[in-house]
């Protein structure tokens, strides 16, 4: 298999560590990129002193990173990071991977996601990083919430809720509900067919710019089925009063027509492009960094899901 970017997956010779794409994507200005100069040990120690800095969600350490365009690498900032950082995690495989290919999944499915990668740490581990939307240009941080924060849930509250919850918060903050309730069937839609377990309150956002709230870009997109053991259920939010043993009638009738009152021609056109996109996913997932293992447990999450939605 020849050497990719990990930044872009366009093909790399052996000499180099990123495509001068994936490099300008960061910034036009950079030439290279170092080593993360922390190991993936160190990074989790490091998240875990800052963590009354930076909110931990869950059991995946993430810190506020900036990028050095002189020193060509990323440095740790408790104020003013651009990006979000994520090490491996101590008892998960190959988080940081997962999470990247699943974004890039999501951003060819034509769900709106932020620049995203993977970057070599000291010790040669990938570590995934993200930009964060809230910030444009030097200083101005654009407004942001969670729909926790806008449904009067907290941290320890964000799976005390349901789809149908989400669809009403939507509904009462949005400039344009019925545009956002279709990014939300789409986004409901793959996180199902991806096996995104972990779609709770807080990994959904609203954002004003220009005048208007919108849903932010997604994040947190990830195949978490592959990487729990037994995992038993396929929405962290009740749908139609359930959290497995979904159908295609609670996600496209039930959902989509009776809760989001999208058309029956927009649903149909959200089906079929998911089903079209299954060999281009199926690219992306065995390009990816990826052990061969997790890219056969992802493939077969994703064909089993696509057999329900009757892609298959």
């Amino acid at each position: 298999m020849s050497k990719i970017c990990p930044i872009t997956y366009e093909a790399i010779s052996s000499a180099e560590r990123y495509s001068e794409k994936g490099l300008k994507l960061l910034s036009p200005k950079l030439k290279a990129l170092g080593d993360f100069p922390y190991s993936a040990k160190e990074q989790r120690i490091e998240a875990e002193a800052r963590s009354s800095k930076l909110s931990i969600q869950g059991v995946q350490p993430k810190l506020s990173a900036a990028l050095n365009i002189k020193d060509e690498t990323f440095e740790v900032v408790d104020r003013g990071g651009r990006y979000i950082l994520k090490p491996q995690v101590e008892r998960y495989a190959q988080v940081p991977e997962n999470e990247d290919v699943s974004m890039r999944m999501a951003a060819l499915a034509g769900i709106e996601v932020p620049v995203h990668g993977l970057i070599y740490s000291k010790d040669q581990s990938f570590t995934y990083f993200i930009k964060r939307f809230d910030r444009k240009g030097q200083k101005d941080k654009l407004h942001v919430e969670d729909f926790a924060q806008l449904s009067d849930h907290s941290r320890d509250t964000k799976y005390n809720s349901s789809m149908e919850q989400v669809a009403e918060v939507i509904e009462r903050f949005c400039t344009f509900p019925m545009i956002e309730k279709v990014s939300l069937l789409k986004r409901t839609l793959f996180s199902y067919l991806i096996g995104n377990e972990d779609m709770h309150l807080k990994n959904f956002s609203i954002i004003l710019q220009d005048g208007k709230v919108t849903l932010s870009p997604a994040y947190d997109f990830l195949n978490s089925t592959i990487v729990l053991v037994n995992p038993k259920e396929e929405f962290a939010l009740p749908i139609h009063g359930k959290k497995s043993k979904i159908t295609k009638n609670d996600l496209t009738h039930y959902f989509a027509k009776e809760k989001l009152a999208i058309s029956k021609v927009m649903v149909q056109e959200v089906l079929d492009l998911y089903a079209s996109l299954l060999p281009e996913w199926n690219e992306l997932i065995q390009k990816s960094f990826l052990s061969d293992e997790l890219k056969t447990n992802y493939m077969k999450v994703l064909n089993q899901r696509s057999k329900v939605l009757g892609f298959l």
